[in-house]
């Protein structure tokens, strides 16, 4: 969230920035309601100081007239301080929701837009294929490969769930170890985080965990969700504390099941493993100072454009618009894959300056060259979401026989070299 203080001093700015992010935060009611619970709690502190004030006389020796007074003023006292902390409850609890629909600053140089259609395209990487034969989706390749079942699936889960068989369950560990050990080798602390956590860590990175249009599942009669990836777990770690300046930036590699109802997504361009309720992903997640956060914003993006060029999938890169950033982005970047059996691009990966804004609802800050105290920024990015990356193997490196070839770099982890049919 941003700090309310700086909303107050920088009114017009912020609603200036709720216009370019299309949301129906409104900062007016959120500073109003700010200035209406800080007006109860000095009321409050004023009628408890005179209880207390209250109080003590009653251990003074008086008269039984005197007593009966201050009695009848205590009890007026305590009634008026219940009113007021149930009013002050119901204030807080209203101006915490106002300040969290509020999102981040956006950067200036984001374009500015409702969709991913007003996105701008920065650049084009890898040749798209050409095919001298009737191409498949990756719906069909992997039902003739028998690599993915997703009827089977559809009886035991549901719809958008699927079971990787054969060489797609290799393919899924080979595309993880190999993301893994790229990023280990580059510094990450590696993790295999768990798959829920508590509410209050969805709502600090900035997940809507209840209501009606959340993407998150809840776990029934507790406090517990499944996590929709591996960015809420990894950032929870650090909650409630302060880093020494030395220790940043922490750079973290997380493998998780990632988990979304996947609202609202239909449609032909969704089927398949393109929008599916439950995936492993391998994210990055980085914890670091305001000064430093641009340059690891670039080396976030550069490293997922690194682990596609080494799987020789062609892509775009693209500067996300204000109305597609996510609440807490400041700036994000997608990579997008050629898919020939949409013949349009996907998204395959995306990443995030996210500023303080996590940090401010998680608490999270480090302690600066000074010795002063301040709030960390936060950034992610994903190296692989499994089920699209598949999605780009199987459809670009089709061949006319029906198999696959597997990038080179996955070989090692696959133990094969191509997919055949059995």
């Amino acid at each position: 969230m941003l700090d309310i203080k700086f909303i107050k001093e920088n009114l017009q700015l912020v609603k200036d920035n709720v216009k370019k992010r299309f949301t129906d935060a409104d900062p007016n009611l959120a500073v109003e309601l700010y200035d209406k619970k800080n007006q109860i709690q000095v009321e409050l502190d004023n009628i408890r100081q005179k209880r207390n004030i209250n109080a003590d006389k009653m251990k003074q020796k008086m008269d039984q007239e005197q007593r009966n007074i201050l009695i009848e003023e205590g009890k007026e006292l305590k009634n008026k301080i219940s009113d007021l902390e149930a009013n002050l409850y119901e204030i807080s609890d209203k101006f915490s929701e106002e300040l969290s629909k509020i999102p981040n600053l956006t950067h200036p140089s984001t374009p500015i837009g409702k969709t991913e259609e007003d996105s701008k395209i920065i650049k084009n990487i890898g040749q798209i294929p050409s095919f001298s034969f009737k191409i498949k989706d990756h719906i069909e390749i992997a039902k003739d490969l028998d690599i993915i079942d997703f009827e089977n699936a559809a009886k035991v889960s549901g719809q958008k769930f699927y079971y990787l068989k054969n060489e797609g369950a290799l393919l899924e560990l080979a595309l993880i170890n190999f993301a893994m050990k790229m990023l280990t080798e580059k510094g990450f602390v590696p993790y295999i985080t768990p798959d829920l956590a508590r509410e209050k860590i969805l709502s600090g990175i900035g997940f809507n965990p209840r209501g009606n249009e959340t993407n998150i599942y809840s776990v029934k009669d507790s406090d517990l969700c499944l996590i929709a990836t591996a960015e809420i777990t990894l950032g929870g770690l650090y909650m409630d504390k302060i880093i020494p300046a030395d220790q940043l930036p922490i750079k973290m590699v997380g493998l998780s099941h990632c988990f979304r109802t996947e609202a609202g997504a239909a449609g032909k361009a969704q089927k398949g493993l393109y929008r599916v309720h439950q995936f492993s992903k391998v994210e990055m997640f980085v914890i670091t100072s305001e000064e430093d956060s641009r340059e690891m914003h670039e080396e976030l993006r550069e490293i997922e454009e690194d682990i596609f060029k080494q799987l020789k999938i062609p892509f775009r890169l693209l500067d996300i618009a204000s109305g597609d950033l996510g609440a807490p982005a400041y700036k994000k970047y997608d990579l997008e894959a050629w898919m020939p059996g949409k013949n349009e691009y996907g998204e395959i990966t995306s990443t995030s300056n996210c500023t303080d804004y996590q940090s401010r609802r998680l608490n999270i800050k480090y302690k600066d060259s000074n010795g002063s105290n301040k709030y960390a920024y936060m950034l992610n990015g994903t190296a692989v979401a499994v089920p699209r990356a598949i999605i780009s193997i199987l459809e670009n490196f089709q061949r006319e026989d029906g198999s696959v070839l597997i990038p080179k770099v996955l070989i090692p982890f696959m133990g094969v070299s191509e997919i055949k049919k059995k």
